[in-house]
C-alpha cells in the first residue's frame, strides 16, 4: 500500500476564481508545481480530490471538468510534475440539474472520493495526507483517518479566521508549498 497526497483544486493547487467555467481562467499560485514535484520525488501518489458543484447548477458539464484536469496535467507535465489521478465530485443536493440532485458519497466532507482514489491507487489512507482550503477537505480526511493540512490560500485564511470549525487539522500552512514542506518533515 502506497502513501498519498490528496489535494484539493481551487484554492489549495490554483488560484480560487469562483466557478471555473473557462480554462482561460485558470491560475497556478507560483509554487503549485513546484510543490507537486517536490511530492512526486518523494514518492507520493498526488491526488486531485474536489467538488464541482458547477456541474450540478448547470454552469458547465463533466467534460470541461475533465478538460481543464487535463489542461492542469500538461502544465504540471511541462514543469516536471504529476497528479496521478484527478477525482470531481458533480453533484449537489441542491443541484438545479434534476440529473445530478443528490446527497452522496464523493461530495467533501464524505469520504467517497479519496477512498475511490485508495482502491484504484492501491493507497493507504492513515499513511496519506489530505490538503485543502476549507474545513469540509479536512473533514473527509479526519474520516478516513489521514492527516489533514489546512491552507490559507483559497478560503483558507478565511476559514481560519472566521472561527468557524476546521478541527482535525494536524497543521495550518500558509500555502501548498508550506503543507508539502510540512508533509515532507513528517516521519
Amino acid at each position: 500500500m502506497r502513501r498519498a497526497v490528496f489535494l484539493d483544486r481551487d484554492g489549495t493547487l490554483i488560484e480560487e476564481v469562483g466557478y471555473l467555467d473557462r480554462i482561460d481562467r485558470v491560475r497556478f499560485f507560483p509554487y503549485s508545481v513546484d510543490a507537486v514535484r517536490l511530492l512526486n520525488r518523494a514518492g507520493f501518489v498526488v491526488i486531485v480530490a474536489t467538488n464541482q458543484a458547477g456541474i450540478a447548477r448547470g454552469f458547465f458539464d463533466e467534460a470541461f471538468v475533465e478538460a481543464t484536469h487535463r489542461s492542469l496535467a500538461d502544465t504540471l507535465a511541462a514543469g516536471g510534475a504529476r497528479v496521478d489521478g484527478f477525482y470531481f465530485c458533480p453533484h449537489h443536493p441542491e443541484a438545479t440539474v434534476a440529473s445530478y440532485r443528490q446527497a452522496c458519497e464523493c461530495r467533501k466532507p464524505q469520504p467517497g472520493l479519496l477512498r475511490r482514489a485508495a482502491a484504484d491507487h492501491q493507497l493507504d489512507l492513515r499513511r496519506s495526507f489530505v490538503v485543502g482550503d476549507r474545513a469540509h477537505d479536512i473533514a473527509a480526511g479526519t474520516t478516513v483517518g489521514a492527516p489533514s493540512v489546512l491552507v490559507r490560500t483559497g478560503y483558507g485564511d478565511h476559514v481560519e479566521r472566521s472561527g468557524r470549525s476546521f478541527h482535525g487539522a494536524a497543521a495550518v500552512a500558509d500555502n501548498l508549498m508550506g503543507a508539502a514542506s510540512w508533509i515532507l518533515r513528517q516521519p
